[in-house]
């Protein structure tokens, strides 16, 4: 099969689009032929070893954990899914990804795709879907009524952010550059705040949560937002907790693992109408490397998504 693989952590160059052996299933996998996969920031932080400390990659590394796709073969332990049932999946960051034309992956870590939305849709969903779910609603507790500020809601977590926000019936502030402005109201948010003319701090105030895509100042300068007993979320960098505590106000840092649970519920959001998957730009495999070095720009709007197969 043909894979994007990397034999040395680097720069894009080190991004391979080669022959690759068909992974082997075990008794708890799927092999599942991908269709289409999707680019996260995690991809090329870890193609770059970022994570090297964090996790012992063998080389060589097929990257990419965002697939939609087509299963061809099930673990004799495996239930609920069959040869040929269309699945998406943000699988085990620690195995091998789904640039590739096949992906082995834990059968309890794939949920069957949306019907309403295409592959190349469908596999912007996971990564991202389950980060805003994991956010918002597990860490978060997001509920009816509630003021939220979404960072960055044009981007591939912060877009399905403000669309989950509002499924929950809260009132969303957003963040974004000018150009964007109109399309962050699309996706439901109440009040769109353009970073390059204003200070989002200046206008807002007294929200239950903010939810943090971006670290750095922007996370420092959001406390001062909250409420009393306030909520500040983020997914870049574990915030203080003992400003937290100094403030009267909480805190949680997100890191994902696979949730089919997660995914079956994005699902039926989707099939619903209550959430569409944004896909800005998309690649075929082989140009992979344009493709990350796109995502680096921090510009793109919605999700970056890699042609594999054919559905």
């Amino acid at each position: 099969m043909k894979a994007v693989r990397i034999h040395q952590y680097g720069n894009t160059d080190v991004l391979t689009y080669e022959d690759a052996p068909l992974p082997e299933i075990s008794s708890t996998d799927v092999l599942v032929r991908v269709v289409a996969a999707s680019v996260n920031p995690v991809d090329w932080k870890i193609r770059e070893g970022y994570l090297k400390q964090m996790i012992a990659y063998p080389f060589p590394l097929t990257l990419g954990w965002d697939v939609s796709g087509v299963i061809e073969a099930v673990g004799s332990d495996v239930t609920g899914f069959d040869v040929g049932d269309a699945v998406f999946s943000r699988p085990d960051i620690k195995r091998n990804g789904t640039y590739a034309e096949y992906v082995a992956i834990r059968g309890d870590e794939v949920s069957h795709k949306p019907k309403t939305v295409s592959h190349v849709e469908a596999a912007s969903l996971p990564l991202a879907g389950i980060t805003a779910w994991e956010a918002l609603i597990t860490a978060g507790q997001l509920t009816a009524h509630q003021r939220i500020l979404i960072h960055a809601g044009s981007g591939g977590v912060g877009s399905l952010a403000i669309q989950l926000a509002k499924s929950r019936g809260a009132f969303v502030v957003a963040t974004t550059s000018g150009r964007n402005r109109v399309f962050v109201k699309s996706l439901g948010a109440d009040e769109v705040i353009d970073y390059q003319e204003q200070q989002f701090q200046a206008v807002v105030k007294d929200v239950d949560m903010v939810f943090d895509t971006l670290g750095g100042e922007v996370q420092e300068d959001s406390w001062s937002v909250l409420k009393p007993g306030g909520m500040l979320v983020s997914i870049v960098s574990p915030p203080s907790e003992e400003r937290a505590k100094a403030l009267g106000m909480r805190s949680a840092f997100v890191f994902i693992e696979p949730n089919a649970d997660i995914l079956t519920q994005l699902s039926v959001l989707a099939d619903t109408g209550s959430l569409r998957p944004i896909v800005g730009a998309e690649f075929a495999l082989e140009d992979i490397a344009k493709a990350h070095a796109f995502s680096q720009t921090g510009r793109a709007v919605g999700k970056i998504v890699l042609y594999v197969g054919k559905p």
